[in-house]
């Protein structure tokens, strides 16, 4: 495709399997920030627990 020319890649391939982003790059985006939100959220819990 032309975009490919350019650096841009839409997925990744292992194999014969194509990898893509469920939801594409919002989708991936949103993953990335819950994980962040959720990461820091588990933080203060547990520190608020062991105190």
């Amino acid at each position: 495709m032309a975009s490919e020319a350019i650096g841009y890649v839409d997925g990744m391939r292992i194999g014969n399997v194509d990898v893509r982003p469920a939801g594409g790059g919002l989708g991936c985006l949103l993953m990335i920030l819950f994980s962040v939100v959720g990461s820091i959220v588990l933080t203060v819990l547990v520190n608020l627990a062991l105190r």
